[in-house]
């Protein structure tokens, strides 16, 4: 049965090698209102096939459609964070194809934002839509195969390659999706193998294993070096066995009711015929689509949302983290029962927390992050990954900071500071490997609001005001005033900054914010909110 069209407009953001058949898919559901892309040839393409639809070079104007509801995003995987995250702000429902994005602050980020403004965040996992893969599912749900044993998951080809993603993040995604869905947990441990033979740090091929708590194994091969186009899946249950063939152009889900029996204590295998499944016909990718607008119009979350493109996005980071250690056992980040664990906080498992520590609700503490004995940590905050804290450190609520920055002993940040990467802050004023200075520490005090650029550094003893702003490499010598821009090394007073981090223009004494209409005044070299 066709899918029912639907009166949401969609506007699809490239239309590429995939993007096109989302274009197409959209435009039959009588949903699509507009194109984005950035290539010239396309937009011709795009124009002539479609010439009632509207064909742009910029997301801008789209974002600021109040007549199109949604946006789908079909763009390099290293665009997606941004894009999702800038359609969110506007308001915007967003179906984004596989990867959410690649980093696992950022997916938390974006699901965060779309659920509490009530938008809908799909991912284009595109077997959970496959009419064999949701038969495949009933029959695992209602015990057809018996207790799940083993799933393996074959995904080749001879390309298309790529050079800003591995085959991992790039074939790997559709496979973990549906195992996650299948065995309905978690895998608490995971390794992955892989070789790189056309790119120096590109996988070619991956050989990754899952682990789940119930006991199920699963093995998801994939390669782009391979002289045939194979995508299989076997899902192996003590009650029977099922094949899933997306090559085949018939009969594509066998189910094998072998069953093992013991005989003189030794397994006996009995092999039957197979049993072809009947499917409806339907392609995967209007189903996907269309149950897309069917979220965007009810409200329901869609089947892959965002929770559940995280839960792949936590597999993808451990598999990876395990492919660059030469296939140690890792174990996702991301717990069952949500983004952040019962404890009120979620720390990786590759980050320390220190005895003695206080750790605030909402707080997220990423990969290879050190929390040292005796430091506080506020709630809402962000700690990015190779953060070193303490000891003895202070950090409010709601404060950020970027990868690979140490706050150390006598750093003090008070509430929504953000510290960009690689920021450096100091605690001794002439510091010599010989010499011990730990009792001449110097304070440095950073206020509410600042932010602190990215490779900026902080000479101890100075204290950054409110809403300050230190621009990217600068080098603070001094102290620092409410407001005030700095730029430079030394740093310099550049200018006035509003406490929503736009620059202020003042004239008589007197400036409106050109962002957010704040007011402020200018007196004696200081500014105040007016």
């Amino acid at each position: 049965m066709e899918p029912k069209q639907a009166a949401v407009k969609v506007a699809v953001v490239g239309s590429g090698y995939w993007g096109k058949n989302l274009v197409r898919n959209f435009s039959q559901l009588g949903a699509l209102a507009a194109v984005v892309d950035s290539d010239p040839e396309r937009r011709a393409a795009m124009r002539e096939a479609y010439p009632g639809t509207a064909v742009l070079d910029s997301l801008a104007a789209v974002l600021d459609d109040p007549e199109i509801a949604a946006v789908a995003i079909s763009t390099p995987a290293e665009t997606h964070a941004a894009l999702v995250a800038a359609a969110l702000r506007k308001g915007k429902h967003v179906f984004v194809e596989k990867p959410l994005c690649l980093d696992m602050e950022e997916g938390v980020e974006l699901v965060r934002r779309a659920e509490e403004d009530g938008l809908t965040l799909m991912v284009g996992h595109l077997l959970q839509y496959h009419p064999a893969v949701r038969r495949l599912k009933a029959l695992v749900d209602d015990g057809q195969l018996g207790r799940l044993q083993y799933i393996h998951s074959n995904r080749l080809n001879l390309g298309k390659f790529r050079s800003e993603e591995n085959i991992l993040w790039s074939f790997a995604p559709h496979d973990i999706s549906v195992i996650l869905s299948l065995t309905d947990e978690m895998p608490n441990a995971v390794t992955s193998f892989g070789g790189n033979y056309l790119q120096a740090q590109v996988a070619d091929v991956t050989v990754s294993t899952m682990s789940f708590p119930s006991g199920v194994k699963a093995h998801i091969f994939v390669n782009w070096l391979h002289p045939i186009k194979e995508q299989k899946l076997v899902v192996v249950g003590d009650a029977g066995m099922a094949v899933f063939n997306d090559v085949e152009p018939v009969d594509k889900l066998l189910v094998y009711p072998h069953r093992i029996r013991w005989q003189h204590r030794q397994p006996v295998p009995e092999k039957v015929e197979p049993q072809v499944i009947e499917l409806e016909p339907a392609e995967p990718l209007k189903n996907e689509c269309a149950h897309f607008l069917e979220a965007v119009r009810t409200g329901l979350a869609p089947r892959t949302d965002g929770r559940e493109g995280l839960r792949v996005l936590s597999v993808l980071d451990a598999c990876q983290q395990s492919l660059e250690t030469g296939g140690s056992v890792v174990r996702p980040g991301l717990s069952e029962q949500g983004l952040v664990q019962e404890r009120g906080y979620s720390v990786h498992p590759s980050a320390i927390v220190d005895q003695g520590c206080s750790i605030g609700k909402g707080t997220r503490i990423w990969h290879f992050a050190h929390i040292i004995s005796g430091s506080r940590v506020g709630e809402n905050c962000s700690l990015g990954q190779n953060v070193m804290v303490g000891p003895d450190v202070r950090i409010g609520n709601g404060v950020k900071i970027q990868n690979n920055v140490s706050v150390y002993k006598g750093v003090t940040l008070r509430d929504n500071v953000f510290c960009g990467p690689s920021m450096v802050f100091t605690n001794v004023y002439n510091p010599r490997a010989s010499v011990s200075r730990m009792d001449e520490l110097r304070p440095t005090l950073v206020k509410e609001g600042a932010t602190l650029g990215a490779n900026c550094t902080i000479v101890c003893g100075h204290t950054i005001g409110a809403h300050a702003f230190v621009g990217a490499g600068a080098v603070v010598t001094d102290d620092v005033p409410d407001y005030a821009l700095m730029v430079g090394n030394p740093a310099v007073q550049k200018g006035w900054m509003c406490a929503c981090g736009v620059r202020l223009h003042f004239d008589g004494g007197a400036a409106a914010c050109d962002a957010c209409g704040r007011r402020y005044l200018l007196a004696d070299g200081r500014v105040s909110p007016a």
